[in-house]
């Protein structure tokens, strides 16, 4: 079983550090910190992508870039866990756009954190090309 570990350090606000394996990032909800909910999303994309190369690479699929935008809403009730997510995921320079939708469905059910979220939230994925 893969194991990761991070650490958190606060003073007496929501204002801290992460760290980790590779380096540190800043927490919070002031200045330039991410916020927890933004470090949620960001893993949700990380994995995502990160499921989706394995697969695209597995299919030989060709393609300039990518990017992801996900937005999160919460629910008005506590606990206020997602209600819904939507990622919109935009390949550029698809050479098999047939291919690449596959692969992002694929993705999205490979993905254990889109797993772990789809828990409690919709998510709902459009795929994009652009040329």
């Amino acid at each position: 079983m893969a194991e990761t570990k991070v650490r958190l350090d606060f003073g007496t606000q929501l204002d801290g550090t992460l760290s980790f394996a590779r380096g540190k990032a800043r927490v919070g909800k002031f200045g330039d910190g991410m916020a927890p909910y933004d470090m949620l999303l960001g893993a949700l994309g990380g994995c995502y992508y990160a499921t989706f190369l394995d697969i695209a690479q597995k299919m030989r699929l060709e393609y300039e870039s990518a990017s992801i935008d996900i937005t999160g809403v919460k629910r008005e009730e506590v606990p206020t866990t997602l209600k819904t997510v939507t990622m919109v995921f935009t390949i550029k320079g698809a050479k098999d756009e047939k291919g690449f939708a596959r692969a992002a469905e694929l993705a999205g059910k490979y993905c254990s954190v889109h797993e772990t979220i789809k828990q409690v939230a919709d998510i709902t994925l459009e795929t994009v090309f652009v040329a």
